[in-house]
């Protein structure tokens, strides 16, 4: 189970591949009018269709819609300022860090000795940290995979 904190408390979702309508529905707390018509208007939010035409919504298209959520109903964007700033979270995210690779020290007894004057260590990323990097990561890798696929989003 993923939880995300929004502005009227934790909203948890289910470790699953896919999601129904109706699911989503539920997660988010919108009518399926709705959330069809967001679809329309947010080319971030693009579930895949089964051979029935069913909609398929993985995880980052029900993030993407309780981020919507949150920006129209709590942070009272219009639909054109959510996509704006969807976009701009989009491409802020979307940016790679470089993160250099600490290696242990060697704790062998023919390590030379530390000096006084070493720099102190740097303070180790907390797991939520890691997780949200990790999951960045994740996301930019499934863009990458779509666009070799050639898949439409």
């Amino acid at each position: 189970m993923h939880t995300i904190e929004t502005p009227r408390g934790k909203v948890s979702i289910p470790d699953k591949l896919y999601f129904k309508i109706g699911e989503v529905c539920e997660i988010v707390g919108v009518e399926p009018h709705v959330l069809r018509y967001w679809e329309q208007e947010f080319p971030q939010l693009a579930p895949q269709k089964s051979t029935a035409g069913q909609r398929l919504y993985r995880r980052k298209d029900v993030e993407t819609a309780l981020r919507i959520k949150i920006l129209r109903e709590d942070e009272g964007f219009t639909i054109a300022g959510a996509k704006k700033r969807l976009s701009a979270e989009r491409a802020a995210a979307g940016r790679l860090k470089v993160v250099p690779i600490e290696r242990p020290a060697d704790t062998t007894a023919e390590a030379a000795p530390v000096a006084d004057t070493a720099p102190a260590p740097k303070e180790t990323p907390s797991a939520s940290e890691m997780l949200a990097t990790l999951r960045q990561i994740r996301t930019g890798l499934e863009d990458i995979l779509a666009l070799l696929c050639n898949t439409p989003r």
